[in-house]
């Protein structure tokens, strides 16, 4: 990229089909007059990409319109394909992005969505090979500015948040200017009221941009923080995110889709809480949301993102009871996120994401009835219910990772609880599914971390399955490799408290193991090394006291078993 920019005439190749020659101009003119923000420059230290090659300027006084299309492509450093349903029929746009790749086999092809689906809008020379980066500038996809803004990243090979930061950053600057100018001169003028509309207006809009950032960073950003166990850099989105909020003044003057918006920002700062340790302030905020939530929902109450959004609530607070063992408080929170999901699937029937909600309502309510009622049979029932869900909404949307994730996490509860029954092979039937499951999934995201964590706990179960069954060699196996992947896992994110206890987990599974095969050095091996993990973690940092001193109750236990078995070697 950094080579073609430096030699190429042009800075992009625009092909597109000439029934979109509007929107063709359009862009071209913005990617043209587009000026870097200030501190982001290009390679050759200068702040705007350059000339974009479009046919119907650049071929004007061209006799041989082939010849210089050619041309046109060989000075051209990126390709930029508008893409449309036209577009996707053009043969002429066809042939340019063959040539363009014929002759530039190493630089990018960046696609631009202006009209239909992508299946539709995409020409088929375009996804012949690797997937092409694509910006949405659709009005229900990336929207104009921040699909442009990503175009404009890709051709100057910046980071889209480093952009999308400093370009907000200098519109907030033009606006603030612009408002003070506007207060200074109306002082003598008449003309107040209307510089003061103008800077509303404008405000408004620094608003909606602003807000769609913090969009961005709610979905895209987060997830992608959190498939690869960024803890860190998910609290320091999520502040920011909060402290665009805080700059707002009074949040009564907020309009609701803004209120809305914060309360899912409180939402994704609670469950970093909880992954964090911290189950009080996790608490708080998941209060604060449900009070913004109930009282947006009373405004509009058949709404379905409404809805949505409050069952959230319901689920995060019923989540903190049932972490801290308040049953009773956890079913009444799960029961109205229930209640709150049946209405989403009566709303919208036919949508996944509403069969997703049902199944985690339910699967909720049958961990609560399993775990402190020891209710087994209608825990099983619930999650066999809840499983059915996760299946309709994976065959509503087929190529949703989450519905497929979900449908395989069903499985590993209902083997849990076949598991504290006793019933063993039908706990390993569930859990070698739940892997089976899991396979596809982790080989089409190498780098997802809740899938690596799902892979380990699953790779423990099947090892304390065959611990329990009196299979000690397989046992042995398996807590070796769980004990790999824990590893691994922990590079990632050493403060994620779920991966730390998993991780000490597994060194005492595999010391009762070693305990089993009568190997009292392996046992004292184990046990130190779990010994010394745990002390060297700060506490509150990634293990909750409660789970220190449980894991050095059960520590004591197989070191005192292990001297016991040592004595008798001797």
């Amino acid at each position: 990229m950094e080579e073609a920019m430096e030699t190429a005439a042009y800075v992009a190749f625009l092909s597109y089909s000439h029934k979109d020659v509007r929107r063709a101009r359009w862009l071209q003119r913005r990617i043209e007059g587009y000026r870097l923000p200030r501190g982001l420059t290009l390679k050759d230290g200068t702040n705007r990409l350059g000339p974009v090659f479009r046919d119907q300027d650049e071929l004007a006084a061209a006799s041989d319109l082939s010849q210089s299309v050619k041309d046109g492509i060989a000075r051209s450093g990126v390709m930029v394909v508008l893409c449309s349903p036209s577009a996707a029929a053009s043969l002429w746009v066809d042939k340019e992005i063959r040539l363009f790749r014929q002759v530039h086999p190493d630089r990018p092809i960046l696609a631009a969505i202006v009209e239909g689906d992508p299946a539709h809008a995409f020409p088929a020379a375009l996804i012949e090979g690797a997937e092409p980066l694509a910006a949405d500038l659709r009005p229900q996809g990336d929207g104009a500015r921040l699909g442009t803004l990503k175009l404009i990243a890709g051709l100057a090979d910046i980071r889209l948040d480093r952009l999308v930061q400093r370009d907000a950053q200098r519109r907030i600057r033009r606006v603030t200017a612009i408002t003070v100018l506007s207060l200074i001169v109306a002082l003598g003028f008449i003309a107040l009221s209307l510089f003061a509309w103008q800077a509303q207006r404008e405000a408004e809009r620094q608003r909606a941009e602003a807000e769609g950032i913090v969009e961005f960073m709610l979905t895209d950003l987060r997830q992608r923080l959190r498939s690869v166990g960024r803890l860190d850099a998910l609290m320091t989105v999520n502040e920011r995110a909060m402290n665009y909020y805080k700059g707002q003044g009074d949040l009564d003057r907020l309009p609701d889709e803004s209120l809305e918006r914060r309360a899912r920002i409180l939402h994704a700062m609670g469950e970093d809480d909880i992954a964090r340790g911290d189950l009080g302030a996790a608490l708080q905020k998941f209060r604060e949301a449900h009070r913004t939530t109930e009282a947006i929902l009373e405004n509009a109450p058949d709404d379905p993102e409404r809805i949505f959004n409050h069952a959230q609530s319901e689920f995060w607070i019923g989540q903190i009871d049932q972490l801290e063992e308040r049953a009773e408080a956890a079913l009444g929170h799960y029961r109205a996120y229930l209640y709150w999901a049946r209405r989403l699937v009566e709303l919208e029937p036919e949508r996944s994401r509403s069969f997703m909600e049902a199944g985690y309502a339910l699967s909720n309510i049958a961990a609560v009835q399993w775990q402190f009622q020891k209710n087994h049979a209608q825990a099983i029932r619930n999650y066999q219910m809840s499983l059915d869900w996760f299946l309709k909404s994976q065959a509503a949307d087929p190529r949703s990772l989450n519905a497929r994730m979900e449908v395989a996490e069903r499985h590993a509860r209902i083997s849990d609880v076949q598991f504290d029954r006793r019933d063993f092979d039908a706990a390993r039937w569930h859990r070698l599914r739940h892997l089976a499951l899991l396979e596809p999934l982790r080989r089409e995201d190498p780098d997802n971390g809740d899938l690596a964590y799902d892979t380990l706990v699953a790779t423990r179960a099947l090892a304390r399955i065959a611990f329990e069954s009196g299979e000690l060699d397989e046992a042995a196996t398996l807590v070796a490799q769980a004990e790999t992947q824990a590893e691994s896992l922990r590079a990632r994110d050493p403060e994620n408290q779920f991966w730390f206890e998993q991780h000490l987990r597994v060194l005492m599974d595999a010391a009762e193991v070693a305990r089993a095969r009568h190997n009292p050095s392996e046992v004292a091996r184990l046990t130190g090394q779990a010994r010394e993990f745990l002390s060297q973690t700060r506490s509150g940092s990634a293990a909750d006291p409660a789970f220190r001193a449980e894991s050095i109750v059960r520590l004591d236990a197989i070191t005192r078993s292990g001297t016991d078995l040592s004595k008798k070697g001797e």
